[in-house]
C-alpha cells in the first residue's frame, strides 16, 4: 500500500518503487531536483523533513551536481530512504506530487568530459562491411579494447530538445561541397553519469564507486560529413552537433538485478579488463521512428561493460570526475530489426525503411521524431524503466 495515487507507480510498470530515478524539473519557480513516481515528480525539498538535515545540500539544489559529488555511501542512503518514503500508506509531511505534464525537463547535471565508446560488435560489424568491403569488418584493435572518442559536453541536451540538421563539408562528385547534411542519423545508446571523489586509473572492480546511474543517449550523426571528415583521426563535426540524454537517470543500484555478463572475445582479456563480478546488462531497448517501432536493440549483445569503458578510459591517468558522462556506442543485435542506427537499419540508404502508413525513409528528414526507451528486470520479478530519450528534427539555421 502507498499514499501515491498514480496508476503507473507499480511494481510490474518501469517507474515503480523498484526505479525511482533521479532528473531536474520546472514547473515555472526555478529548477528543482526530483524523484520520479509513476507519472509524477517528487521534488526532493517537500520532504526533507523525512530525509534528514545532512541532505539539505542535495535537496535544496538546482542540479543533480552536489548529489553526484557526495559520492556513494550518499546516493545508497538516499535511495534507501526514499524507497522507505514512497511505500509506506500515509503521505510524509509537506510532500508534494506534480504531474509530468506540467513540468518542463531541465539537464540534469552539468556534463563534464563526454566519452563515447563503440562496444557492440555487431553495430562495428555492419559498418565495416558497408565502408569496408572485401575487408575484415573488424579492425585488428576492435576486441582488445573498448575503442572510443572524445566528443563535446557543450552539445549534450535534455530529451525533448529539437536537433538542429547541421551544415557541413561532404564528399561531391567533384571534391568537397558544403551544405546541410543529407544522411542525418540516430544512434540508440546506453549512457553512464559519473560521480563521487575524482579518480586515476579505475579498476573494473571500483566501477560503483563512481558510476552514479543510467540514462538513454542518441547520439545524432551526420553520416555524409562523417564519412568526409573521419580518416584518419576519427568522429568530428559530422558527431559534435548535438547528443540527447534522458531527462530522468535511473541509478545503478537498481540494476542489481540485470547484471550479466558481456559477449567475451575468443581470446583472454588484457588484465585490467577482467571483471570478477560482471557489469553488462540486460536492457531492451525501443526505438520509434515518427511513432513506429522499427527497431529492438539488446544491450545483452554488448562487447564491453561500463566497468570495463570506465577502466579504460582512465587507465592512463586520465580522471573521472563527477558529471562526467560516457555512451555505450550503438546497440545493435544480430537481426536486422535489432540494429540501432538508420545507417544500419536503411544498409547505407539502399533499403528503405517503412513507416506508418506506408511511408518509407532512409535517413531522417525535417520534422521527424526519433524516440528511445527501454526497460531491465528488478527485483522480485518487477520492471526498472529507463526513461526515453526522444528529439525531433529541424531544418538548418542560418547565422
Amino acid at each position: 500500500m502507498t499514499w501515491i495515487d498514480d496508476p503507473e507507480f507499480a511494481a510490474d510498470r518501469p517507474f515503480g518503487p523498484q526505479t525511482l530515478p533521479y532528473g531536474v524539473v520546472d514547473g515555472g519557480e526555478g529548477p528543482m531536483v526530483a524523484v520520479r513516481v509513476g507519472d509524477h515528480a517528487l521534488p526532493l525539498r517537500s520532504v526533507e523533513s523525512a530525509l534528514g538535515d545532512e541532505l539539505a545540500p542535495v535537496l535544496w539544489a538546482g542540479s543533480l551536481d552536489p548529489l553526484l559529488a557526495a559520492g556513494q555511501a550518499v546516493w545508497t542512503a538516499l535511495r534507501d530512504r526514499l524507497q522507505d518514503l514512497v511505500t509506506v500508506s500515509v503521505a510524509p509531511r509537506g510532500a508534494t506530487l506534480l504531474p509530468l505534464a506540467g513540468l518542463r525537463p531541465v539537464l540534469a547535471f552539468t556534463v563534464g568530459d563526454y566519452v563515447d565508446f563503440y562496444s557492440s560488435r555487431h553495430h562495428a560489424e555492419n559498418v565495416g562491411r558497408m565502408m569496408r568491403p572485401g575487408a575484415d569488418p573488424l579492425l585488428p584493435n576492435w576486441t582488445h579494447l573498448p575503442v572510443g572518442y572524445h566528443g563535446r559536453s557543450g552539445t549534450v541536451v535534455v530529451s525533448g530538445t529539437d536537433i538542429v540538421r547541421p551544415d557541413g563539408q561532404r564528399r561531391g562528385p567533384d571534391g568537397p561541397q558544403f551544405g546541410p547534411t543529407e544522411r542525418l542519423d540516430v544512434e540508440a545508446e546506453v549512457g553512464f553519469v559519473c560521480g563521487g571523489p575524482p579518480a586515476r586509473r579505475v579498476p573494473v572492480g571500483a566501477a560503483a564507486e563512481h558510476i552514479f546511474g543510467v540514462a538513454l543517449v542518441n547520439d545524432w550523426s551526420a553520416r555524409d560529413i562523417q564519412g568526409w571528415e573521419y580518416q584518419p583521426l576519427g568522429p568530428f563535426l559530422g558527431k559534435s552537433f548535438a547528443t540527447s540524454i534522458a531527462a530522468w537517470i535511473t541509478p545503478l543500484d537498481a540494476f542489481a538485478s540485470a547484471r550479466i555478463p558481456v559477449v567475451e572475445p575468443d581470446h583472454p582479456r588484457l588484465d585490467y579488463l577482467v571483471e570478477d563480478k560482471p557489469w553488462g546488462l540486460d536492457l531492451s531497448l525501443a526505438i520509434e521512428w515518427n511513432g513506429t517501432v522499427v527497431s529492438r536493440p539488446r544491450f545483452a549483445d554488448m562487447s564491453y561493460s561500463c566497468a570495463q569503458q570506465l577502466a579504460h578510459m582512465t587507465v592512463n591517468g586520465a580522471t573521472v570526475r563527477p558529471g562526467d558522462l560516457f555512451a555505450s556506442g550503438t546497440v545493435s543485435g544480430p537481426e536486422k530489426e535489432q540494429r540501432g542506427c538508420f545507417l544500419e537499419l536503411s544498409w547505407a540508404g539502399r533499403e528503405p525503411v517503412t513507416l506508418a502508413g506506408g511511408v518509407q525513409r532512409t535517413f531522417l528528414e525535417d520534422g521527424d521524431t526519433v524516440s528511445i526507451t527501454a526497460t531491465a528486470p528488478g527485483p522480485d520479478g518487477s520492471l526498472v524503466g529507463l526513461a526515453e530519450v526522444a528529439g525531433t528534427v529541424v531544418p538548418v539555421q542560418e547565422p
